[in-house]
Formats: structure tokens, sequence, C-alpha cells
């Protein structure tokens, strides 16, 4: 199992081109999953539905099951926010698991940059930046493709992807 990161600013296009990628890997016969960082409060459940009863009672987790998925809600109730290691170590076997956030974590990345976001770009403050997936062309001397270029960005992300166990040991070693 492999992982690789997507980083860059808010409206980069990081969703967007994850959502072209997935088919493309799956037609190459890859099983793709994602981890994305959300912000603060978020919910996956509908106020007023079941699940949502039981885990404002204060049930630690919910699992809701149908024949067609099953998610499992973890309630932190104040515990720290796990780091990207312990959520790897919940994920199914897999090729290629995708981070979408977690930018302090020293796992390799490939940078989302749009030009018209007028935002700068990471990659000379983060090492773990691998590759650049932009608009417009950018002057480094890492690998860069184009945004719609999804067969390039995909094949970027698979030769930057790493070991899941190596990107856990390199999180360890800043603690």
């Amino acid at each position: 199992m492999k992982v690789i990161g997507l980083a860059g600013w808010s409206g980069a296009g990081k969703t967007t081109l994850l959502t072209r990628l997935i088919p493309h890997f799956n037609a190459q016969g890859l099983r793709v999953s994602v981890i994305k960082h959300a912000h603060h409060q978020f919910d996956v459940d509908v106020p007023g539905k079941d699940s949502w009863r039981h885990r404002e009672a204060g049930a630690a987790e919910v699992l809701v099951a149908s024949s067609n998925r099953w998610a499992l809600m973890h309630e932190l109730r104040g515990a720290a926010e796990p780091r990207l290691p312990e959520l790897l170590g919940k994920l199914s076997a897999v090729d290629l698991v995708v981070v979408e956030g977690f930018k302090r974590e020293p796992h390799r990345k490939i940078e989302v940059h749009r030009a018209g976001n007028g935002k700068p770009l990471l990659f000379p403050d983060d090492p773990g930046i691998a590759g650049i997936a932009s608009d417009v062309a950018i002057d480094t001397r890492l690998p860069t493709v184009h945004l719609d270029d999804i067969a390039a960005a995909a094949e970027l992300l698979l030769r930057a992807a790493m070991p899941v166990e190596e990107a856990v040991a390199k999180s360890a070693a800043i603690g």
C-alpha cells in the first residue's frame, strides 16, 4: 500500500483533480482510498436520524451498515485529533491512499496550484512536495504536469507515492 498527498490552497482544485484521478486509477485496476482532513466542526450525519441521535447521546462510535455501504463515526469527545499514521492504520488495504490535507505531515505530496487563486506556491517551503500540478508553467526542477492532463497527473502521483510504512516512520520521527 502506498500513500501520496495533495497539497494546495483552498480553491486550487485538489478535490476536482482527485475526482478525475480516481476513475482513471480504477480503470487501471487500482484500488484507491482517500483520507480528507476537514477543519473543526464537520458532520457526515443528518441531525435527527438514529445514528446522529446515538452520537448526540454520547456513543463513542456509531457504525451504520446497509447492503450498499457501511460507515464508522468515532467521536473524539475531547481527545486529541488523530495524526495521519493512526488514520492510515484504520484503512483496509488498497493500492493507493491519496491524502488531501494534513500538510504538516512529512509524507510526499503533489502540490495543486491554480494561478487564478493569486496564492503563492507551497513547494519552496515544504520539502515533502515532490511535484506540481498547475494550470500554468512553473519554473522549478520538480516534475510538473498540467491540471487537465489526468494521465500525466496520475503517473506523477504513482511515481511519487511512498510505502505507507515509510510515511508512518517519517511521521514518527517528527513526533
